[in-house]
This record gives structure tokens, C-alpha cells and sequence, in this order.
């Protein structure tokens, strides 16, 4: 049973209680190499694992943190700093150059008995597919968040990320040095805007400069950190609160707060405090308890805060995320009893990287048995068998080798050419045949009906593209390896060549993502390469609702081949992801379909897919539409290929008739600006086809939220840049996509085409 708040409120008297804490002290030495970390690593039990991923906003200090982290744990000897360009996880070239995270690196380290493999990525929205793929592997999460910014537009992008992989997580609030730092207003935040409760484990003593530590509500203790060059946050100081009641008071009473959240949220700890009748018997083991099952079950977040660049924090955060965050053994995938059942291997590659010396580099999330060095592996999504090479683990740019990684781990492997990001690998055919039969009696289904094999990754489609040419044919060839490389390591890259143009066209998520991939050909893979002007990827879709029947009959090899169909199609902008054929409700229908093959079914779908990869206006994808299917006739003898071949030659012939529209894709800015500059910065917007969402103030400054058609940002940072004197920043995320007027169709039908419409 669980109490209310007011029987919570009459038992919570304000009386705190002391409790010890010793801070981690370690020597250090003034070089930034790394320590042979996985030396270090326990290799124990399930339990003291911890997979988890730094994400957050551009610019919040997620590099800076896992720096501090990777020097308090004992794995290099000095942190690196991102304006030095001397971080261990931002390796890439370009990530120095630029100070920014592009891909995500992964690196293992002890801390406090635990194993942690952690994965820092990217905060930059056109490297949002990084993220993607990290969290599909992941257990567990730290959200970091700029204390004098708050919520941002990225911090909203990520954490829904996170949501649809139900990813429990903790909140780290960055930078409470810095002028402006708002403890209380990022509380405010994270609950506007994330939808969430937070619960502040620590609370800060001071801010903006005076900021020096933080009071742990849990324990009732006072940390401060001694704040000198060479001490770099090794040392603090831990003590009760008793000799200090103002401040004891005032603790006490945050805690109680705390413990009244907390017992909203989980009913055995308020079973306790109303059997005990008295918050001097709940003791930190029991809070620590109590925050870790509310944490696992995603009811509410801890929330610490800190300073990483000057060193202030993060040892607590360590603490937190062994505490909180969940082990592998405690996210129970049900998927993966199929194949644990039988303690055969089930793990799901995230992750491609190419490597000049060794190859393909596969990152893999093994969820059950183990993975060993040489070892034959089944390739469940691409039905292909293939043989490992080396086995490692990774340390940022560094791969240490071992010879087998059991479950819950987080493997490198070498040889796998084959494999791509989101396949499912298991150890053979046996394996997956088990496992197969297992989710068919568990779903009570036929085994034909299932499929084996982990959810991949999902990648958004890419809204910016342009030309791809080499200086000279010489490096062709060299071009085009290149760009296989990178859009095995990459899945939001895309790649086509246009037979019509002879032109090789490469799309991204942004203008950024595609400069970084130029970048990469001419420095890893030495082809003189340039891109051609940037273009947005518009899409196509109805208007109109229509219906047709079509007939394919022929003969192929002497077998004759029959499929007679009838759909029909309608606009509908809700539905902007995936589209699949759906069956006709009326009861002639219904009574059809149920007579046909699952197989041919399937086989229809396949031929939806294909025709809606190209409208007939400017063969843009078509999208925000809704397909019906009402009747499937197939021949005796006709094979799935006709059908599927029959089912797109019927919507191609219905977008013909009916006609498609273009719609465009519209991006949410987020822009931070000088009172003085407000007025141009709006009107800016005001000329480019915007909405402004909100205007509000945050330290003397303004942040506009705004929507815009992509087409209309073309070079806006060059433009922001003119219009604040260099003064403002801004970010942007992918909104949506919104049917285009007549006017700027033509517009941008005439600047695609060369012909004035």
C-alpha cells in the first residue's frame, strides 16, 4: 500500500541523519596517455556491469565529463580537454579540428568494484544516427545538460530517443560554474519539458563562480572539492552536517522532498517510512534502493549536478550511474529468451567502422552466450554464415584483444565483411532454428510467422543532398570504395548514381554531415573529391483519394503468370514514417484477402515499397499516404516476384492518375540572441517562410524558437552570423514535412529543373 501525500507529510518529520562518505583519491603524472584500462576491468558477474552512453545537447560538456571519468577511474593519466584538441574519445581528426563529437567511441574502466563500457556521442543534430545507434546497445543512460541553458532543443531529441528504446537514465547538470547556472530552473525544465519527475540526489553549494560542491541528500554529507591545478578533483573533502545546522536544516528539508517523491514512486519505500514512522530509519542503503528501482522501471530520474571542466562532480556521478543504472541482467529483453534459453548467442551489430589496417570493424552487443576469436558466426538478418577474426574491446581509438566476450558485453571483432549495422548474429542455423521455434509456441503462431532477429536501428531519411565528383577519372574507382566504406559505418548516408546524369548523388542529415564526409575521402581515403551545390530532399504524396484495378497476365519460361489486384490511395499527413499496405475493411474484402498467402502478402508489400521510392511529378519518395489493399487474385504457378512486380506497377499507375504534390521538409531552430539583435533575427525569419513558435528570455538573452522550410537555411549560419555580428547560436532539429503551396512548388519545381514552370 502506498501513502499519500498528506499521510507522507505528517510522517516526515524534518530530521536528518549523518552518514560518511569517502571520495576516490588517486596520484596522477602530467601525461594524457591511456593506462591499459581492461587490465584494470573486473570481469565479474552480470551484476557489476554497467552499458550505458553520454548524450546530450551540442556544447554541454558530454567530452569534457567522460574525460574526467576515464582520469578519476585510473585509465589516463591527465584529462584532456576538447579546445586542446586532446581528448582519449574525440580521436577523429575532424572532432578535434572542429571540437565536436561526429562518431561515437566507446571505451571500458573500472569504478568502484563495477565494469563500465560507455559510449560518448555525438550532441550535433546531423550526427543524431550515431545516437541512434549507441542507444540500441545500451542498458543505461547519463543526459547531460548545460545548467545555464536548461532544457534544449537537442537534450529533447536525444531523451526521445531514449524513450523509444526505454532507456532508464540519470540527469547531470554540466557547467554549474558558469554565469547564469540555474539549479532550480533546470529542475523546471527537465519536468516542462522532458515529461518527467526528477529527483535531486545532490543539490549545489554556490554557483556561477562560487560554485564548489554539493550537499548528497542521500547521506546527509557536505563535498567539497579542493580547486587547484594540481589537485585536477582528485581530492575532496566529505563531511556531516552536524556542525553546520543552517545548512543541516535546510538539507534535511530537501531530503524529505526527496523522500516524499520518492515514495510516490515506489511503494515499498513508503511502506517503510510508515511501519518506521521515522526518517532516521531510513538509511542511505535503503534511499540508494529505493532510487535504483524507481530508475529501472523509468518512473523518475535522478538528477546530480556538477562542474567537469573544473572538476567538480564527477566522482558522485560515477557513484550514481553503479548505483542507478541498470545492469545487463536487469533489462529483461524478451526477445532474447529465445536464444538464452538455450544459452546460445544472440548479439546485434550497431555499429560498422572501417579501419585502414584491420578492416571493417563490427561493434557488437552480445545480450547472451559469448563470442570468441575465429569463431563461426550465423548472420540471422542476411542468412549468410561468415568467420570472426581478432576479438577486442574497445578503448576509444585503441583495441585491446582478448580471445572470448560473454554477455552483457560490448565486442570489436575483425573479418565480418558481410554485415551491416542492425543485423542479428547468433552462432549457427541450429541456434536460430531453436529460437524460432521458441517465439512460435510462445506467441502461438506458426513458426513460418516469425522471424528471429533483434530490432535494428532506426535511421531517419536524409534531408539534404548533392554531387559527388573526383578532380579526375583516375580516382573513380577510389570514390566509389570510399563512399562503400562510409555508408557501411554510416546508414544515414546515402548513395546513388543517376544513370541519366552519370552523376554520383550523396544524401545526409544535413550540410555539416555531408562536409565531414568529403572531408573523410580526401583525408583517409586520399581521392581529390567536391561536392556539388546542396539541395533539399523534397517528397511527393497525394492529394486526391483514388482507386484502381490492375492486371498482370503473361507468360515467362512456358508457366503463365496471373495477378489481378484492385487498391486504392489517399493523402494522409499523420503517417510520415513507414508505409504499409493495409487490407480492405468491408466484408467482401475481408473475405478475399483471407484466402490469400501470407508469402503473396508479403510479396505485395515488397512491391509498395519500391514503387513509392520514386513519384512520377519529380521522382522525390512519395510519403504521407494511406494504401488499401481490396482484392489480391494470384495465379497457380505465379511466382512472388509477379506479385510483388504487379503490386508496384498498380501505385505507380495510381500515383499517375491521381497526381502527387511536393512537400518539403520544415526544421525547428532553436536561436539564442542579444536583446539588440532580436529585431533583425525575427524579421530574418519573417522573409524565409517561418513561424516563430516562442520568444523567451534566459539571462539577459533571447531564444526564439522557430519553424522553417529547409530550403530557406541554406547558409544560415553565414546569415546569422552577419545579422548578430557573430554574437548569437543556434540549433536545429527535423520537424516534419508539410505540403508545399502551388506557388513554392513551381518555385522550387523551376530551380530543381532548370525550366521555368
Amino acid at each position: 500500500m502506498c501513502c499519500t501525500k498528506k499521510q507522507l507529510f505528517l510522517i516526515c518529520q524534518r530530521v536528518g541523519f549523518g552518514s560518511s562518505c569517502i571520495g576516490y583519491r588517486r596520484s596522477v603524472s602530467s601525461k594524457n596517455d591511456v593506462i591499459t584500462p581492461n587490465d584494470k576491468c573486473p570481469a565479474g558477474s552480470l551484476e557489476l556491469t554497467r552499458n550505458i552512453g553520454i548524450m546530450a545537447h551540442i556544447d554541454a560538456g558530454k567530452t569534457t565529463t567522460t574525460e574526467r571519468m576515464l582520469f578519476y577511474a585510473g585509465v589516463i593519466r591527465s584529462p584532456g580537454e576538447v579546445h586542446k584538441g586532446s581528448t582519449v574519445m574525440d580521436y577523429m581528426d575532424q572532432e578535434r579540428e572542429r571540437g565536436i563529437t561526429i562518431m561515437s567511441a566507446s571505451i571500458t574502466f573500472p569504478w568502484n568494484g563495477h565494469r563500465i563500457n560507455l559510449i560518448d556521442t555525438p550532441g550535433h543534430v546531423d550526427f543524431t544516427v550515431e545516437v541512434e545507434k549507441a542507444l540500441r546497445a545500451l542498458d543505461g543512460a547519463v543526459a547531460i545538460l548545460d545548467s545555464s541553458a536548461g532544457v534544449e532543443a537537442q537534450t529533447m531529441t536525444v531523451w526521445r530517443q531514449a524513450d523509444r528504446y526505454e532507456v532508464p537514465r540519470i540527469i547531470y547538470l554540466n557547467k554549474m560554474d558558469k554565469i547564469g547556472a540555474c539549479f532550480n530552473t533546470c529542475i523546471q525544465h527537465i519536468e516542462s519539458k522532458l515529461k518527467c519527475k526528477p529527483l535531486q540526489v545532490n543539490i549545489p553549494i554556490g554557483s556561477g563562480k562560487d560554485f564548489r560542491g554539493v550537499i548528497d541528500l542521500v547521506s546527509l554529507t557536505k563535498k567539497e572539492w579542493i580547486l587547484n591545478h594540481s589537485s585536477l578533483g582528485t581530492s575532496y573533502s566529505t563531511k556531516k552536517l552536524d556542525s553546520e545546522p543552517e545548512t543541516w536544516i535546510e538539507a534535511s528539508k530537501n531530503r524529505a522532498d526527496l523522500i516524499d517523491k520518492m515514495a510516490d514512486l515506489d511503494d515499498h519505500l513508503a511502506n517503510l517510512i510508515i511501519e518506521r514512522e521515522s526518517l532516521q530509519k531510513i538509511n542511505p542503503v535503503e534511499m540508494n534502493q529505493a532510487l535504483r528501482r524507481i530508475t529501472l522501471a523509468r518512473t523518475g530520474v535522478p538528477v546530480l549536478c556538477g562542474s567537469s571542466y573544473r572538476n567538480i562532480g564527477v566522482q558522485p556521478l560515477l557513484d550514481a550511474i553503479t548505483h542507478y543504472l541498470p545492469s545487463p541482467a536487469d533489462r529483461n529483453y524478451e526477445f532474447v529468451q529465445s536464444y538464452a534459453a538455450n544459452k546460445d548467442l544472440c548479439s546485434l551489430a550497431f555499429k560498422i567502422q572501417n579501419d585502414v589496417q584491420r578492416g571493417p570493424l563490427t561493434f557488437v552487443r552480445i545480450y547472451s552466450g559469448q563470442i570468441e576469436s575465429g569463431q563461426k558466426i550465423y548472420n540471422v538478418s542476411r542468412n549468410t554464415t561468415e568467420k570472426t577474426g581478432r576479438l577486442y574491446v574497445a578503448s576509444a581509438d585503441e583495441l585491446n584483444e582478448v580471445q572470448s566476450l560473454s554477455e552483457g558485453n560490448i565486442a570489436v571483432l575483425t573479418g565480418l565483411k558481410d554485415t551491416v549495422t542492425g543485423d542479428t548474429l547468433t552462432s549457427g542455423v541450429t541456434a536460430m532454428n531453436a529460437a524460432r521455434r521458441w517465439l512460435a509456441k510462445k506467441q502461438g503462431v506458426s513458426e513460418a510467422e516469425v522471424a528471429p532477429i533483434l530490432a535494428g536501428v532506426e535511421i531517419p531519411d536524409p534531408v539534404f543532398f548533392c554531387s559527388i565528383e573526383t578532380a579526375s577519372l583516375v580516382y573513380q574507382k577510389k570514390l566509389e570504395h570510399a563512399l562503400q566504406m562510409l555508408q557501411r559505418e554510416d546508414p544515414s548516408l546515402k548513395v546513388k548514381f543517376e544513370e541519366e546524369t552519370g552523376q554520383t548523388i550523396v544524401s545526409g542529415m544535413g550540410e555539416l554531415h555531408l562536409e565531414i564526409v568529403l572531408e573523410r575521402i580526401r583525408s583517409e581515403y586520399g581521392v581529390d573529391a567536391s561536392l556539388g551545390a546542396m539541395q533539399v530532399a523534397y517528397k511527393e504524396t497525394v492529394v486526391n483519394e483514388i482507386a484502381d484495378t490492375f492486371v498482370l497476365d503473361k507468360t515467362l519460361a512456358g508457366t503463365k503468370q496471373f495477378v489481378k489486384m484492385t487498391m486504392s490511395i489517399k493523402p494522409n499527413f499523420t503517417a510520415q514514417g513507414a508505409i504499409t499496405l493495409e487490407k480492405g475493411t468491408s466484408k467482401e474484402s475481408r473475405d478475399q484477402l483471407s484466402t490469400v498467402w501470407a508469402i503473396h502478402m508479403k510479396a505485395a508489400q515488397r512491391g509498395v515499397v519500391s514503387a513509392l521510392t520514386s513519384g512520377p511529378l519529380l521522382s522525390y519518395p512519395v510519403t504521407c499516404i494511406q494504401l488499401c489493399l481490396h482484392s489480391l487474385e494470384v495465379g497457380h504457378k505465379t511466382s512472388e516476384l509477379m506479385v510483388a512486380a504487379a503490386a508496384s506497377q498498380c501505385v505507380s499507375q495510381l500515383l499517375r492518375k491521381g497526381g502527387t504534390r511536393l512537400m518539403e521538409p520544415f526544421m525547428k531552430l532553436e536561436v539564442i540572441v542579444e536583446k539588440r539583435f532580436l529585431h533583425a533575427v525575427l524579421g530574418d525569419f519573417a522573409q524565409h517562410r517561418s513561424d516563430i513558435l516562442e520568444v523567451n528570455e534566459r539571462h539577459e538573452l533571447k531564444v526564439v524558437t522557430a519553424e522553417s522550410p529547409l530550403s530557406e537555411l541554406r547558409g544560415y549560419s553565414k546569415r546569422i552570423r552577419i545579422l548578430t555580428s557573430g554574437t548569437a547560436t543556434f540549433s536545429m532539429e527535423f520537424s516534419c514535412y508539410k505540403l508545399m503551396s502551388s506557388h513554392d512548388q513551381k518555385k522550387a519545381t523551376t530551380e530543381i529543373t532548370g525550366i521555368e514552370m
